[in-house]
C-alpha cells in the first residue's frame, strides 16, 4: 500500500511536499507566558507594536500581551501574508503544531492552505497540563488515546471534516505532570496502531528529552517516528547532543530567527544564534546523523511575522540555507534535512 501524509486539504503523496517546516504556529494563544516587562521599561509595552517599540519587543517578546496572541483578525491577516511569502520563495510545506490548550484553529490553516497553495498538516494532543481545562485534566489515558486517534482517523473535534496528520506538540513540564505521563504514553499508543510522526516539545532541562522517549518506547511508539524539538535550546553541551541522538529520533532544531541575548522563559539558557545552531546540526552530521535533523523556526509570536519585521517563515530558505552552503553542506545534505527527512516523518502507510 502506498505512502500518504494527510494535510488539512487531504491525502497527498510524500514526494509532492517539497521544502517543509516542521515546527510552526499559524494561529494560537500563547498568553499563558506572559511575563512583566522590566521596571524601567514597563511604559515600552502598550496594547498594540509600533516601530519604535518593536527593540524592545524583540527583546522581551513575553512582556506584550498583544504579542502573544496569533489567533486576532491582525495575526490572522500577517500568517496569511507571511505564508504567501513562504511560498513565493519556494516553501512547499507547514507542521503546524498547535494542540488542545493552545487554541488551535484549524478551519483557518485549511483557508490559508487554499489562498497559498501551501500544503500544511495539523496537528493532534494536549500541550502542558497547566493550559487544559478540568475535563482533560481528568481525563484517562484511555480518553486521551481516543481523542487523538478519532482526530487522525475521522475528523478533528473542532473542525471534524478536516483529519489531523500527525500527533503534536504533546508539551510537557519538568518534572512531568501526571497529565503529561498520561499523555505521552496515549500518544506511543496511538503511533503504533496507525504508523503516524509524533513531536514532543520538553521542558528546558537536558533531562526531559530522554524521559519523554522512555515513556513513549514504553507504550509501543516507533523511535523513527518521533521528533525531539528545540533541542536548540534543550541541549547546551555537544556530548549530550550526541548521547541522545543515539535513541535514533529526530532531532530538531527549531528556533531559528530566534537570537536574544536573555532568554525570558528560562533565564539560565543562552538562547544559541542561527550560527550555532548550524554548528550543532555539523556535529550531528559529523556523527552520521545526516537522516534524522530536522529545521523549523517554531513561530508562535506576531513579532517573528514579515508584517511585524520579523524574520518569517521562509528566513531558513532565504537567509540560513546559503548559510549552511558556505559552511560546505552539500545540496544533497541541505535536501535530506529540509525535504527528505520531513517526508519520510510526516507518511503514513494507507
Amino acid at each position: 500500500m502506498p505512502y500518504k501524509v494527510q494535510t488539512v486539504l487531504g491525502e497527498v503523496g510524500p514526494e509532492t511536499l517539497g521544502p517543509t517546516l516542521t515546527h510552526e504556529h499559524l494561529a494560537m494563544n500563547f498568553s499563558h507566558f506572559y511575563r512583566k516587562p522590566p521596571k524601567l521599561l514597563a511604559d515600552k509595552f502598550d496594547l498594540h507594536m509600533k516601530l519604535e517599540t518593536m527593540g524592545f519587543v524583540r527583546q522581551y517578546p513575553y512582556s506584550s500581551k498583544y504579542n502573544l496572541s496569533l489567533n486576532d483578525e491582525y495575526a490572522n491577516y500577517a500568517v496569511l501574508q507571511d505564508v504567501q511569502l513562504y511560498k513565493h520563495c519556494g516553501g512547499g510545506c507547514i507542521v503546524e503544531n498547535t494542540t488542545e490548550g493552545l487554541e488551535r484553529d484549524v478551519k483557518f490553516y485549511e483557508m490559508v492552505s487554499k489562498e497559498t497553495d501551501v500544503k500544511i498538516v495539523s496537528g493532534t494532543g494536549f500541550y502542558i497540563a497547566d493550559m487544559q481545562n478540568n475535563d482533560s485534566l481528568h481525563s484517562t489515558k484511555e480518553d486521551l488515546y481516543d481523542h487523538m486517534l478519532k482526530e487522525l482517523t475521522v475528523g478533528c473535534e473542532d473542525y471534524p471534516t478536516v483529519k489531523a496528520g500527525f500527533i503534536g506538540e504533546i508539551a510537557s513540564v519538568w518534572p512531568l505532570r501526571d497529565f503529561e505521563r498520561k499523555t505521552i504514553m496515549a500518544a506511543g499508543e496511538v503511533q503504533a496502531q496507525v504508523g503516524c510522526g509524533v513531536s514532543f516539545h520538553p521542558h528546558r532541562v537536558p533531562e526531559a528529552p530522554f524521559e519523554i522517549i522512555r515513556l513513549y518506547l514504553e507504550a509501543g511508539g516507533k523511535v523513527e517516528k518521533a521528533v525531539m524539538s528545540h533541542l536548540d535550546r534543550t541541549f547546551q553541551a555537544p556530548e549530550k547532543l550526541l548521547e541522545f541522538s543515539e535513541l535514533g529520533t529526530y532531532c530538531q532544531f527549531d528556533l531559528f530567527g530566534t537570537e536574544v541575548s536573555y532568554y525570558q522563559l528560562n533565564i539560565d539558557i543562552d538562547m544559541p544564534s542561527d550560527s550555532q545552531r548550524l554548528k550543532m546540526i555539523q556535529i550531528l552530521l559529523n556523527d552520521g546523523n545526516q537522516e534524522h535533523i530536522l529545521m523549523s523556526h517554531d513561530i508562535h509570536t506576531k513579532h517573528r511575522l514579515t508584517p511585524y519585521g520579523g524574520h518569517g517563515y521562509s528566513h531558513i530558505l532565504t537567509n540560513v540555507i546559503p548559510r549552511m552552503k558556505s559552511k560546505g553542506m552539500s545540496q544533497e545534505v541541505i535536501d535530506d534535512i529540509t525535504i527528505h527527512n520531513p517526508a519520510r516523518w510526516l507518511r503514513i502507510r494507507y
